[in-house]
């Protein structure tokens, strides 16, 4: 089976971006976004997880029995989240530290759920490896834009550096999280739905000359 990789890289990134289009990860989307490096952070533990979890449920898909797949799918996916909590209390401890309680709620995130069941249960290993990849990705950069945006106005600073003294501390709070995610969810499907409808006129277009030339050649006959 041809893996399509550029649809699964559109899917996660894009078209099924589980930040803002599936809403998916909500906790540490709203609580670490006060700053752009958490997101990178917490997106990299994403990938990681995503990525080792989707290949070892691609690997076991057909051994699991399906009257105990979540359970299963629940144990890899907390086997993988220990390893990377491990690795960094040892190597990163204060990364460990910025992260906290969200790190073991890996275990229980709806994205990595939703992508062992809906994925990589029902596809090859390469093709699961790239899903959590971009999927992961997807996730990241919804984290990063967010944490940016919150850390500009609610700091002055991006990425740690300082830009100005100006800052807004509305930005900072739970409630600047929800709005500032309120507004770029809205956003993200604004856009979606403009591409959306340019793409449907591009078949239509495609549909009607094609349409055209086959009277034109009827005609002729």
């Amino acid at each position: 089976m041809k893996t399509n990789v550029k649809k699964i890289a559109m899917d996660g990134v894009i078209t099924q971006n589980p930040t803002f289009k599936l809403v998916l990860g909500t906790c540490p989307t709203l609580a670490l976004t006060t700053a752009a490096m958490n997101g990178i952070y917490m997106g990299m533990a994403v990938i990681f997880v995503l990525i080792c979890s989707n290949v070892l449920i691609s690997l076991l898909r057909k051994i699991i029995p399906n009257q105990v797949r979540i359970p299963a799918f629940v144990l890899i996916i907390a086997t993988f989240v220990t390893v990377v909590r491990l690795l960094l209390d040892y190597f990163l401890p204060d990364l460990n530290d910025v992260l906290g309680l969200y790190l073991p709620l890996i275990v229980v995130n709806c994205i990595i759920l939703a992508r062992a069941e809906s994925f990589a249960s029902k596809n090859t290993v390469l093709a699961s490896a790239l899903d959590g990849l971009f999927t992961g990705i997807g996730f990241m950069i919804g984290l990063t834009v967010l944490g940016l945006v919150r850390e500009i106005l609610g700091q002055g600073a991006a990425f740690g550096l300082k830009l100005w003294s100006f800052k807004i501390e509305f930005f900072s709070s739970p409630a600047g999280a929800f709005f500032t995610y309120g507004v770029f969810i809205a956003l993200f499907s604004f856009i979606s739905s403009l591409i959306e409808k340019k793409r449907k006129l591009k078949l239509y277009a495609k549909l009607i000359e094609s349409k055209q030339q086959n009277n034109t050649e009827t005609e002729c006959e």
